[in-house]
């Protein structure tokens, strides 16, 4: 049983890693159940030669569409073939709870309406939306009401939840919203998803950002482990910092402390905690934000970030250091991602799944 995905935003491809590693062999029909892809955009073109390169074996393919969405044939299945699933994570740079917070009214905020209009022209069996947890309380809650009515609109049962992914075995404290919706006259047939349950429950188990990191070493020629360069004084402030810490820690010496006027992020030269998962990897990449090692005077490899996302070593990042750190930065964590999709095809195959 194979499931074709379109995705919109595809990024670098931790949605798309999730949907091509999951699948299962029907244990009562032998029946191999599985998701391919079949088209994508995004008009980052850095990402979408990732995207080619891991999820098609070729930087270059041309099922992956470069360019802004607004010029993408949807409906046009002689270009964009006909689909049974659906996957995208729509920009999210309007509703992150760090930034302005600008909901709908922003230059990105509505851009998840071409998700919609991929739903109403293909009808597929089930999507997977993704965005951050800040959607919730974007426009003062109006923005996410609206979008889950137009979902709801373009003929699909919804269920919405907020993820933790610490709680799903990912070293990383990462709170996504990921809508699954199913198509209504599936659901009315009885194929009815639930959000799966955790894999972790105690947090004195979660898998910490030393596992990740260490458990196997990172390989010395691994893609992307360039190690990254500081002056001399920020390698001596971070030598004042304790794992867990920041910029603002009391212990740096004044003559090394930043001059920083009104907000003070608690992400600026931030250790992590080699006992707890990582703090959130976010694709920013300003001064003192690219995340710390927590006893090694330097910030992390693109690599280690990667690996914080759940990405296998020989998945390759194409483009300039900033770009690859953008990338893995926006990405969903594969790891997640198989999850859902696993629930989601097990669901199909009538196989029960431990839920929430």
């Amino acid at each position: 049983m194979k499931f074709l995905k379109g995705e919109l935003f595809n990024g670098p491809g931790g949605l798309s890693l999730g949907a091509k590693n999951a699948g299962f062999v029907h244990p009562e029909t032998g029946e191999e159940w599985k998701i391919e892809h079949l088209w994508s955009n995004d008009y980052d073109s850095n990402a979408c030669k990732t995207f080619g390169l891991n999820i098609c074996g070729d930087e270059n393919d041309e099922s992956v569409h470069v360019g802004p969405v607004e010029n993408l044939p949807i409906g046009d299945k002689s270009i964009l073939g006909d689909i049974d699933c659906f996957a995208f994570g729509f920009p999210c740079n309007d509703y992150s709870n760090v930034g302005e917070k600008k909901g709908l009214e922003g230059t990105f905020g509505p851009l998840y309406s071409y998700g919609v209009k991929v739903l109403k022209l293909y009808q597929p069996k089930f999507f997977v939306a993704e965005n951050v947890g800040g959607l919730q309380s974007a426009n003062e809650g109006n923005a996410f009401i609206k979008i889950l009515t137009e979902l709801e609109e373009a003929g699909y049962n919804l269920t919405p939840h907020l993820y933790k992914f610490e709680e799903y075995g990912i070293p990383q404290a990462r709170h996504r919203i990921i809508i699954v919706g199913i198509r209504n006259d599936l659901y009315e047939k009885g194929i009815k998803f639930k959000v799966p349950a955790p894999t972790t429950l105690a947090s004195t188990d979660y898998k910490t950002s030393r596992d990740a990191i260490l458990e196997p070493p990172i390989p010395e020629d691994a893609p992307n482990h360039e190690m990254p360069k500081h002056t001399k004084k920020v390698q001596e402030m971070l030598s004042y910092i304790p794992a867990g810490e920041n910029a603002w820690y009391l212990g740096i010496p004044e003559e090394l402390r930043l001059n920083v006027k009104g907000a003070r992020l608690s992400s600026i030269y931030k250790r992590l905690d080699p006992n707890r998962p990582a703090y959130t990897v976010t694709g920013s990449g300003g001064g003192g934000t690219h995340m710390y090692h927590w006893s090694e005077n330097r910030a992390l490899t693109n690599r280690e970030r990667a690996r914080l996302q759940t990405f296998p070593d020989d998945f390759v990042f194409l483009g300039s250091k900033e770009a690859v750190r953008k990338q893995i930065g926006m990405a969903v964590p594969p790891e997640g991602a198989k999850i859902v999709f696993n629930a989601i095809l097990k669901t199909f195959a009538g196989i029960e799944v431990r839920v929430k």
